[in-house]
């Protein structure tokens, strides 16, 4: 029987598909499994197959969100943890309960860093960046059981703590594709994900200038999502820019499986986005949809194993339209043998083993 392990994050759950990958993969491995998360951004309904919670938060700004929730965490864990007990924090803003705690009990931590949570770009030059470079400096040397989610983040960890994470990509499951091709007019180009600054967003609008026949979809939501539609309309391109809201990622999958290609064109706002591999580029890759991608590491990487698309020379407007029409000149079909290979190396079936593998070391 395995310990009981506690996992908790900053998240609502509902739509963090990296915690639901890892809790599945590791309850249906006999783990006594418990989630915590919080009521920020809302408290969807949702069903899991393991016990989860949400703690209620009362703040009304994210930076006190982010206090009351490490407070109120602290105590539940407190609850909750004995000496069986394996803690399991996702991101720096969970971390330093779980640290304090498994410091106290003297019990496995597990510390899973899906970004470079100091390096973000809303945090770039204020006051909270230096408070949350200070506490990866404080813990991280000292965890011995560390995840990350790209092979450069990896580097980065190393290189400024001396600390070896493991990489687990953020792939999704295997999906078998047996759909047919849609024979779009107009071609549709999707970007999926938050509608956040530095996404390159605002750039592919003003692409569409340079296209014709095409439609661009837009599907999320996020803090930049109004200035966006008033672009569009000040650009006079309703017609060619759809905002689809934000999907359940069910409902997503089936979006994203009738585009012709799809869209990760994040520019560098700091090394949290410089050094990531976005979901959606994975995303893309199982549904078997080539992508245009930034000229990244992480996404220079995929590109010359598997040619899965078109990276852009730059974020002018021009040189996006000019790699969409090369891709949908090309055609999804051309793109399927690619593809393919890509989606059999690139999955949650090969991270998952990963994951077990740590967890092993700690029994």
């Amino acid at each position: 029987m395995h310990r009981k392990l506690i996992i908790s994050a900053f998240s609502n759950l509902y739509t963090d598909q990296r915690i639901e990958k890892v809790c599945r993969t590791l309850y249906e491995n006999g783990y006594d499994i418990e989630l915590i998360g919080n009521s920020w951004n809302g408290a969807e309904e949702m069903s899991r197959p393991y016990p989860f919670s949400r703690i209620k938060l009362a703040s009304k700004t994210l930076k006190t969100a982010y206090f009351e929730f490490n407070w109120k965490l602290y105590r539940i864990l407190k609850k909750k943890a004995s000496h069986n007990t394996i803690l399991y924090a996702n991101d720096l803003d969970a971390l330093v309960p779980n640290y304090i705690l498994s410091r106290k009990l003297n019990i496995p931590l597990v510390f899973d860093s899906h970004e470079i949570f100091s390096e973000m770009p809303a945090i770039q030059g204020k006051m909270s960046q230096k408070l949350w470079r200070f506490t990866e400096k404080s813990i991280l040397p000292k965890i011995k059981f560390m995840i990350t989610a790209s092979g450069s983040y990896a580097q980065w960890f190393r290189k400024k703590y001396g600390v070896h994470p493991v990489v687990i990509q953020n792939a999704p499951r295997k999906a078998g594709f047996n759909s047919e091709i849609p024979d779009n007019n107009p071609k549709i180009v999707l970007y999926q994900g938050a509608i956040n600054p530095f996404r390159g967003i605002d750039k592919a609008i003003l692409a569409m200038h340079h296209l014709e026949n095409v439609i661009f979809k837009i599907a999320g939501d996020g803090p930049r999502k109004e200035e966006y539609e008033q672009l569009v309309i000040k650009e006079g391109l309703q017609h060619k820019v759809e905002f689809l809201g934000k999907l359940k990622p069910e409902d997503l999958r089936l979006v994203t499986l009738t585009a012709d290609c799809g869209m990760s064109i994040e520019e560098n706002g700091g090394e949290s986005y410089f050094y990531s591999l976005p979901n959606k580029v994975l995303d893309c890759i199982q549904a078997r949809v080539p992508v245009i991608l930034s000229n990244m590491p992480e996404m220079q990487k995929i590109k010359k194993q598997f040619d899965v698309g078109e990276i852009i020379e730059s974020h002018h407007p021009e040189n996006i339209a000019k790699a969409i029409r090369y891709v949908l000149d090309k055609g999804r079909q051309n793109f399927q043998d690619e593809l393919e290979k890509a989606a059999g190396v690139l999955c949650w079936e090969n991270e998952e083993l990963k994951l077990l593998q740590v967890f092993e070391k700690i029994q």
